[in-house]
């Protein structure tokens, strides 16, 4: 029997303690003959980082022994954390950021020294048993030194370094023939969206790189112009060699992330569509294509916030969308491999990581020529019934200055409850991070969790988010705090207007970049009655005196060059104007962030209270800049749900831990 009760106090079976049970994070996929090796994420295990391997019969084990995690801290965000081949693995180990070797059956052994150095994004030299990878050297004073260097896959030879002549580097990919390298440069106050070079040389008999030609993109000068809207040449991202030895890789120069390729010595488009076949590369290693037989690629690309798998036939130029139940590829991770095996059929197979409305983010390996799916693992393997799961719908509408924005809207769903009549449930509007992320249609459980106790929740891709266009992108170039900020109010105004939405009862959350819009909206606007932020900017000028070196001159393009824009720093800054601040407030902190640092929420936390607004600040012992352990996972969750609980006055019908909220009236 259906139950009326308030919008928010529903009953529901998608509990936090549910979510975080036996959720695990899916992270960078490699191959290896018939092996395949992910990465784990493991909140349970504390956030712990675990290769973990498919055999080509089917049995599932754990590379990586307890205590080693494998992440790496270069550029802060990680990725390309492991390579393997041959079945020896090669990882940065989190503790101590050190590379390690992990031969079949041993235990791994350290092959680089005891030092503040860190390793990503490595490739096997065979030839000469090497390891080329990234290194970012924190031993001298002043910014870490980013290079390209060979580590001996031994640990018996001193490192040689092969590139230093830019402030950023990534994606050292060797051809097939081992003769030549490529890889991506870039220099502040260049992020690798706004503009990167592709660089290609060969490789001497001694192993040292020749003289390196910029064959896409190119190098912005030093110092950037003062106009702050920084342009540096094309994006170029995920350089690839094909079997047969030509270079692919993907450029914006059309105004959306394409495939192209080094033909004959000159850039050539694979395929021209209004389509990404990229995610900003905020992490090392993202692929979304890889090399099937024939001259086919197996790619994953995003239309108008919905992911697809495809198959491009390089010679012809052409795309086939494979029909496939999933509209999301996270990370857009995808591995392909094809292997003609004696007196055989050539075997192909595609990996990839992908989800859907009512599908977790999965880990599965395609055969394109039959079309068979086989799930390798899941995010989450929860049996949550689907009438209790509220599907995304895209939305549209209208934003500042005429333009159009978009989200995904999920409406309030519990078969059990039934709201009184006339009441219109509260909203939560979702600013993602990034600022260049992009909201997921997966399924989601965070979601599901606010949905299934009578939320609506709408998800928004604000201008600045990817999968809608390099112009769409650059929407936030010089104005971050304000069309982000516009966009989420006009969701949830448009929202409201529609009648799915109580204008009275309006939050706002977001994590990082989203944490600042969260902020930025509350404080600048009075269209919002409550609002979480997790991990937040709330002072630019400190964010930009005070964040790491991959981010250190990001605000230069979003905001302003600084010092010289210093008003725009002061003026877009939460911090400075809790004046106009009127509305509850929840901060949610790790103290070990070292993208957003503590007193950024610190600071906002004790201008609310000063200023008598009731206000929370929930800070996290051991977490760095997202939250990875279950026990604060499902603490977060729960403090925000508490935290609306008591601004919006409903009773949550599932028990939750109370949080201090200070200056609540009553």
């Amino acid at each position: 029997m259906t139950v009326t009760a308030p919008y928010g106090s529903w009953k529901s079976p998608i509990t936090a303690d549910l979510i975080v049970s036996s959720a695990v994070g899916l992270g960078q996929i490699a191959l290896d003959g018939d092996d395949v090796y992910w990465v784990e994420m493991r909140p349970a295990e504390g956030g712990r980082m675990v290769i973990v391997r498919r055999s080509g019969d089917g049995a599932t084990v754990d590379v990586t022994p307890e205590p080693y995690s494998v992440r790496t801290r270069v550029h802060e965000y990680g990725g390309g954390a492991f390579l393997v081949t041959d079945g020896v693995v090669f990882f940065a180990n989190f503790a101590d950021q050190r590379m390690y070797r992990q031969d079949t059956g041993a235990a791994p052994r350290p092959i680089t020294p005891d030092a503040p150095l860190r390793y990503a994004d490595g490739v096997f030299d065979a030839q000469r048993g090497r390891i080329i990878c990234v290194r970012e050297d924190h031993t001298g004073d002043g910014e870490p030194v980013n290079a390209i260097v060979a580590v001996d896959a031994e640990g018996a030879r001193p490192q040689e370094t092969l590139f230093a002549g830019s402030d950023f580097c990534a994606a050292p990919r060797l051809s097939p023939d081992g003769s030549s390298l490529a890889w991506l440069a870039w220099n502040h106050p260049n992020m690798p969206w706004d503009g990167t070079a592709l660089l290609l040389a060969p490789i001497s008999p001694d192993g040292r790189l020749g003289e390196a030609q910029t064959i896409a993109g190119g190098l912005p000068l030093h110092p950037p112009s003062e106009g702050g809207n920084i342009r540096g040449g094309d994006s170029v991202l995920q350089p690839l060699w094909s079997p047969d030895g030509e270079l692919y890789f993907v450029s914006d120069r059309n105004g959306w992330w394409n495939l192209y390729r080094w033909h004959n010595g000159a850039v050539q488009p694979v395929l021209e569509k209004e389509a990404e076949f990229a995610r900003p590369q905020w992490v090392f290693d993202p692929a979304a294509y890889g090399f099937l037989g024939g001259g086919r690629i197996a790619c994953g690309y995003v239309e108008r916030g919905v992911w697809h798998i495809g198959i491009i036939d390089a010679n012809a130029g052409s795309l086939t969308r494979l029909e496939l139940p999933y509209s999301e590829m996270g990370r857009g991770e995808l591995r392909a491999t094809a292997r003609q095996t004696p007196g055989q059929a050539q075997d192909e197979r595609i990996v990839f990581s992908a989800g859907a409305p009512d599908k977790p983010m999965s880990l599965l390996s395609l055969n394109p020529a039959t079309g068979a799916i086989e799930s390798l693992r899941q995010a989450h393997s929860l049996d949550v019934d689907s009438a209790y799961i509220s599907p995304p719908e895209p939305v549209e509408f209208e934003t500042t200055n005429g333009r159009t924005a978009h989200a995904f809207y999920y409406a309030p769903r519990n078969p059990d409850f039934a709201a009184p009549p006339g009441e219109r449930p509260p909203l939560l509007v979702k600013s993602h991070g990034g600022p260049t992320a992009s909201a997921s249609t997966a399924l989601d459980l965070g979601i599901q969790f606010w949905t299934s106790r009578g939320f609506g929740v709408v998800d928004v891709n604000y201008g600045g988010s990817t999968g809608y266009g390099t112009e769409y992108r650059r929407r936030l170039n010089g104005t971050w705090g304000i069309v982000d900020v516009d966009d989420c109010v006009n969701a949830a105004r448009f929202l409201a207007a529609r009648g799915d939405a109580d204008p009275q009862r309006l939050a706002i959350d977001g994590g990082s970049a989203g944490g600042y819009t969260t902020l930025a909206a509350l404080t600048f606007h009075d269209v919002f009655q409550a609002g979480a932020s997790y991990y937040g900017v709330s002072d630019l000028e400190a964010l930009a005196k005070e964040t790491h070196k991959f981010e250190s001159r990001y605000l230069d393009s979003l905001v302003g060059p600084y010092p010289q824009r210093r008003d725009l720093y002061i003026e877009r800054s939460p911090i400075h104007h809790t004046h106009l601040l009127s509305c509850p407030l929840l901060l949610l902190q790790g103290l070990e962030d070292k993208i957003v640092p503590p007193n950024q929420a610190e600071m906002m936390f004790e201008a609310v209270r000063a200023k008598g607004l009731p206000t929370a600040y929930v800070p996290f012992e051991g977490e760095q800049h997202g939250f990875r352990r279950s026990e604060n996972i499902k603490r977060a969750l729960e403090a925000e749900l508490y935290f609306y609980s008591q601004v919006f006055a409903f009773n949550p019908a599932n028990a939750v831990e109370p949080i201090k909220i200070e200056n609540l009236p009553g």
